[in-house]
């Protein structure tokens, strides 16, 4: 039986201080691609010498970016993997596995985030499956969706044990940063498909925020940092409806 090949595949811009250790920890694929666009940082030559190959990728958002990747990578399987992720050796034993005995088209990957400095075990931020091991003949993803992209599979999904590690969220500054950005898409997003805000969503879907990412996703279990991050997520909520409101006006 011929053995499935395997490639790495990192979207990057800009993020020369995660690519080395990235590149380092896809080192038991058959070949490590970075699919750069236009880092200025020194990303491109410290991912070589980290041993990947680079290929220039125009981008125009993520699901594009990941569509770009599947059509530019000679393989059976291709694992995404972020810069600011990193491939456990058990995960790695556990990929090489499933691809030459599972009849799967697509694998789920549980992820441990490292926010500020903390390892979630709540909140939604685990165990945060992702869909990354994919079939490359059998996955594609929708370029409607800019962020939080997920692939489309043709064929049976299955979930793996093993887990990466995702480094992503260093500061708070970087933290509120990120979380405008997504809400103002979120927001958006709601007032292209027509769905209409209303005064009261200031104080309703705030406390259904926290309600969820506290108790239903047991953002408990992380404790005060836990508290603090479910209340963050709240007011991001309520600013989300308060952007919509305005657009509205």
């Amino acid at each position: 039986m011929t053995t499935p090949t395997l490639i790495c595949a990192i979207l990057a811009k800009n993020v020369v201080q995660h690519i080395g250790p990235c590149v380092q920890s896809c080192a038991f694929a058959d070949d490590v691609i970075v699919f750069d666009s236009a880092s200025d940082d020194g990303t491109q030559d410290a991912a070589r010498a980290a041993g990947a190959r680079v290929v220039d990728t125009p981008f125009i958002n993520f699901s594009q970016a990941r569509n770009f990747a599947l059509e530019h990578t000679p393989a059976d399987w291709v694992l995404f993997v972020d810069a600011d992720e990193r491939v456990t050796p058990e995960l790695a034993a556990e990929v090489r596995h499933v691809i030459q005995h599972e009849d799967k088209a697509g694998w789920w990957v549980p992820r441990y985030n490292y926010i500020i400095g903390h390892v979630m075990k709540g909140g939604g931020w685990y165990p945060d499956y992702q869909l990354r091991l994919l079939r490359r003949e059998k996955a594609h993803y929708d370029e409607t969706r800019e962020v939080h992209e997920v692939a489309i599979i043709e064929g049976e999904e299955g979930y793996l044990q093993e887990h990466l590690i995702h480094y992503n969220y260093d500061s708070w500054t970087q933290f509120h940063a990120k979380q405008t950005r997504y809400t103002r898409y979120a927001a958006n997003t709601l007032l292209k498909e027509g769905v209409r805000a209303h005064p009261r969503h200031l104080v309703t879907r705030p406390a259904q925020e926290f309600w969820r990412r506290f108790i239903t996703w047991q953002g408990y279990k992380d404790g005060l940092h836990g508290l603090r991050l479910s209340l963050i997520m709240a007011r991001y909520e309520q600013k989300k409806y308060w952007w919509m409101l305005q657009a509205q006006r």
